[in-house]
């Protein structure tokens, strides 16, 4: 990518005169998040039907960061996020970024030249229960790789091209959600939501770790789901001046969430046409791997997308 390009996307992250490095938030990478939160709540629990504490989840992380340096994977390596019973996708998405490496969503397979020409891997393994497979490797990982807030956290092709999400643009998107939300504390949480989105890694995996939630599909205080919840899921932008009060708006070039009704989250500012949805703000994408896309979507210090 070129420094013009660069220049063009940055500008389109800015929001008014605040800058994305003007606003600092507590946690420098999605690796030191979970960190973060065990020490401050590591008795407490994060998933009732198992009653996995911050502790233990962590540690279950920190195995997992070890079986998929055993497998072979590397720090800045993307990995194929692949869709696992229960919580393991969790899991072995915080033990990508453990290992400083990049996780990527697909439903449809890429061809081997693509992931070839985009570093992209696969995970192989025949038995896809990972509890079992790292009981064996040590609960303490130290990585060799610490991304910083700035480098690719997630790579989505829900939109058809490929998404790059940064570690920032995650952090400040699940804490504009929680903004909105306005829901903190030891609350029972559940979400239902199609796991190849990046609403999925904001609503379903980052959010209960950054808000203190206890993941709780049984009985929860707060719901996340497409249809006849405390929030529903949309995924039609073309419609989204007339949203509900509490309609969650997904846009994946916008890191996941870009409103909750017609009020976009902290440090996004967002203009409908009758086509296209202009955006400004911190929670803009990182680029689209396609750089023809990127240099027809980036224009006027704003992003541009169809909707």
């Amino acid at each position: 990518m070129d420094i013009e390009l660069k220049q063009r996307i940055y500008n389109a992250q800015c929001i008014g005169n605040v800058e994305p490095i003007e606003y600092m938030i507590p946690y420098p990478s999605m690796r030191s998040l979970i960190e973060g939160q065990n020490i401050k709540y590591g008795n407490q629990l994060i998933i009732k039907s198992d009653n996995i504490t911050n502790l233990k989840y962590y540690q279950l992380i920190q195995q997992t960061a070890h079986w998929l340096i055993h497998k072979g994977l590397k720090p800045r390596d993307r990995i194929v996020l692949p869709k696992l019973k229960h919580y393991q996708s969790e899991i072995l998405l915080f033990s990508i970024w453990q290992i400083g490496a990049t996780a990527v969503l697909t439903k449809e397979p890429l061809s081997k030249k693509y992931k070839n020409n985009h570093n992209i891997k696969e995970i192989n393994f025949e038995n896809r229960n990972i509890l079992s497979i790292i009981k064996s490797f040590p609960k303490f990982y130290n990585p060799k790789h610490k991304p910083l807030l700035s480098d690719e956290a997630l790579i989505t092709f829900e939109s058809g091209s490929g998404i790059q999400l940064s570690h920032y643009n995650l952090l400040i998107n699940t804490s504009g959600v929680l903004k909105l939300i306005n829901r903190k504390g030891r609350i029972r949480y559940s979400c239902k939501i199609n796991f190849y989105t990046s609403g999925w890694v904001i609503l379903k995996a980052i959010l209960p770790v950054y808000g203190g939630y206890i993941y709780d599909d049984y009985n929860p205080d707060l719901t996340i789901a497409e249809s006849n919840a405390d929030f529903n899921i949309r995924y039609d932008l073309n419609k989204i001046d007339k949203f509900n009060h509490n309609d969650l708006a997904l846009c994946p070039q916008n890191s996941g969430i870009i409103s909750i009704g017609k009020d976009p989250i902290h440090l996004t500012q967002f203009t409908k046409t009758k086509h296209k949805l202009k955006i400004k703000g911190h929670s803009v994408m990182m680029g689209y791997l396609d750089q023809e896309l990127n240099e027809e979507s980036f224009k006027s210090k704003a992003l541009f997308i169809s909707i």
